[in-house]
């Protein structure tokens, strides 16, 4: 029972226990001082009746009268003229009066006595005859039914009353522990609440400014945490002039891209500035500096400001060399981006940045998946070469690898995902996540998206998301794959992860029409978000409300570019984070990116976060993961991904 319905019981007994001892002791007094009233009444009515008789004692008409007369003006049960000498009655009266309102368990309860008072009639200085008066009791009942009525109103009344006042008045007192246990509860769900209002209640103050300062602390202790792996990861990844990736982070993010089986086709673009140390001596260190802040800058903004796969990059990979991978895009948009980039270096001596001429040259290399990045960076110098050979301001490109050919057939591919969307035809692969310690335990699946190629083979989604983003048709793939999920989910014994497009998350009302064939998932659907989208965190606490009200789980993958951000994660109930894979390739052998997960694992514990790393390949990789306590693990170590049919039907 809780601590209000207690407090409650015990006043609503002890209210009963006041309201039973006051009726009981004005019942008893009222009851004592009727019968006193009774008698004294009888008493005085024999005594005025025996002086009246005295003078006419032997005269009977007007015994008769005077005993007619006090009988008729009280409330009496009998009135006896007794002879003195035979003991016989010479007159008397008798009342009918019976009870009316008065229940007889109320008569049984107060026991009222009828009076009784006796008086001599003397005749000369003889006792001639003795006069017995009785008074009826039951007006004095009726008189006390009422009274004991009115009392037992008043006190339920009164009663009600304080019950009503002391439940409000204990809620308003005991609502600052309703406060703190939301406050417990929040922290359970990593998030940090303290309560601005403080009870005028002294102990409940004391226990509220404890809590609030034990939130405080964790908050402290978890910002201080999320700080410092931070700076580790700036000092590690990020080069310090131009905000951009130094060449660690580029080599372990490319590299990582170019072994994932669903890297879209793309292209690589290389910036160098042209004899940076003779341009540092003319024009100034300060100058040069801001002319490579500037060039990233540029860099940046042609970047795409919206990408589901979060495989674009921008890096500077040595002192006057900068680099951008892009996978997905087509080999007319790599030269209007380069173009685009030509023009923009061209016009940075116009706000003082460079001298009057132009000081960089581009170069652009295809690549696909399997493809080597120190092959690329080869290429990469050749195109860079050439491009200075042909002039400075313009750009050169390098051919394909091996004669490979790059399928940018647009009317090919409109007319074979049209076909595939209408008629269904996009398969289901799932990829396990396996418990790190336990790998025989699968946490999740992850939902892949395939499509049948003319040689059998399945396409993978990097193959030809990039031309459902051009011809606007990601919502119909999203449509088509949660209805395939919602299909497989009775099925599967473990939760399955599907990634959708930005613009469906984006979109509450179309996502909440997708998922209405889904009344409640039970925590078998997980919806995945990219690192990207972590920034619009108003849309993403409506989203994890959203996905709460059908049961589903929000997580987030490809994590550890922006860890800055994951203390605004704490509040949005995720299932996990999934570390980026490029941040795991190899780190039984590297120590930095060991004590950068390590920081983060700390972190994400302290908010009771999951973590789980991507693309784990290999069994020392894993090993040490295990060590670190990761919450799960996913990659090729485990195996390539699988048609759903192999694992539902296994576990079907």
């Amino acid at each position: 029972m809780s601590l209000f319905k207690q407090l409650l019981v015990g006043i609503t007994l002890f209210a009963l226990l006041i309201f039973t001892g006051s009726f009981v002791v004005g019942l008893e007094s009222s009851r004592e001082q009727l019968n006193n009233q009774l008698s004294s009444h009888a008493q005085d009515a024999a005594t005025a009746l025996g002086v009246s008789l005295t003078p006419h004692i032997d005269d009977p008409v007007m015994i008769e009268l005077l005993l007619n007369s006090i009988f008729d003006s009280g409330y009496y049960s009998s009135i006896r003229l007794i002879d003195q000498r035979t003991g016989q009655a010479l007159d008397e009266r008798v009342s009918n009066i019976r009870q009316s309102s008065v229940p007889d368990w109320f008569t049984g309860l107060v026991r009222l006595q009828p009076g009784i008072g006796e008086a001599v009639v003397m005749r000369g200085w003889e006792q001639a005859a003795r006069v017995e008066v009785v008074s009826h009791p039951q007006f004095a009942l009726e008189r006390l039914w009422k009274g004991t009525l009115g009392s037992l109103l008043w006190l339920l009344l009164c009663s009600v009353a304080s019950l009503a006042l002391g439940a409000w008045l204990l809620s308003r007192q005991l609502r600052p522990l309703i406060y703190m246990v939301e406050q417990s509860l929040a922290i359970t769900r990593r998030e940090f609440i303290s309560l601005p209002d403080l009870p005028s209640t002294p102990e409940f103050r004391r226990v509220v400014e404890a809590m609030n300062l034990m939130v405080e602390k964790l908050k402290a202790l978890f910002a201080e945490e999320a700080r410092r792996t931070e700076e580790l990861r700036v000092q590690a990844y990020q080069d310090s002039l131009t905000g951009l990736a130094n060449r660690r982070a580029f080599d372990m993010h490319v590299q990582d891209q170019l072994n994932d089986t669903d890297i879209s086709d793309g292209y690589l673009l290389l910036v160098r500035i042209c004899d940076l140390a003779g341009l540092n001596q003319k024009i100034g260190g300060e100058r040069t500096d801001r002319l490579l802040a500037a060039l990233a800058e540029q860099l940046l903004q042609i970047c795409p400001s919206t990408d589901d796969e979060g495989g674009f990059q921008a890096a500077r990979v040595r002192g006057g060399e900068f680099a951008m991978f892009m996978p997905g895009l087509l080999r007319f948009e790599a030269q209007t981006m380069a173009e685009e980039l030509a023009l923009a270096i061209e016009n940075l001596h116009t706000i003082g940045e460079a001298p009057s001429t132009p000081v960089a040259h581009l170069g652009l290399v295809p690549f696909q998946h399997g493809d080597s990045l120190s092959a690329l960076m080869r290429l990469g110098d050749q195109a860079l070469c050439d491009a200075e050979n042909q002039g400075l301001g313009g750009y050169s490109m390098a051919q394909w690898q091996h004669g490979q050919v790059l399928a940018d057939d647009r009317h090919v591919w409109f007319e074979r995902l049209d076909q595939a969307l209408s008629g269904g035809q996009v398969a289901l692969y799932l990829q396990p996540t396996h418990d790190a310690r336990d790998t025989s335990r699968i946490l999740h699946h992850k939902v892949l998206a395939r499509l049948q190629g003319a040689t059998g083979e399945p396409i993978a989604a990097g193959q030809f998301l990039p031309w459902l983003n051009r011809f606007g048709w990601s919502g119909r793939l999203d449509r088509l794959m949660l209805r395939k999920v919602f299909e497989s989910l009775p099925r599967s014994d473990v939760p399955l992860a599907l990634n959708l497009s930005t613009g469906t998350l984006s979109n509450l009302e179309l996502l909440k029409e997708l998922l209405q064939p889904l009344p409640d998932a039970g925590g078998k659907l997980i919806l995945e978000v990219e690192e990207s989208q972590l920034q619009a965190s108003v849309e993403l606490e409506a989203l994890a409300g959203l996905l709460a009200g059908h049961g589903c789980l929000l997580g987030v993958q490809h994590f550890g570019g922006r860890f800055s951000m994951i203390g605004n994660l704490s509040r949005l109930g995720l299932a996990y984070l999934k570390v980026d894979g490029s941040f795991i390739r190899q780190i039984d052998q590297e120590d930095d990116k060991c004590l950068f997960i390590e920081s983060l694992q700390r972190a994400a514990n302290s908010i009771d976060l999951p973590l789980i790393a991507e693309r784990v390949e290999t069994a020392g990789e894993l090993h040490v993961l295990a060590e670190m306590g990761i919450h799960g693990v996913t990659g090729r170590l485990f195996g390539e991904p699988q048609p759903s049919a192999v694992f539902i039907g296994k576990q079907a």
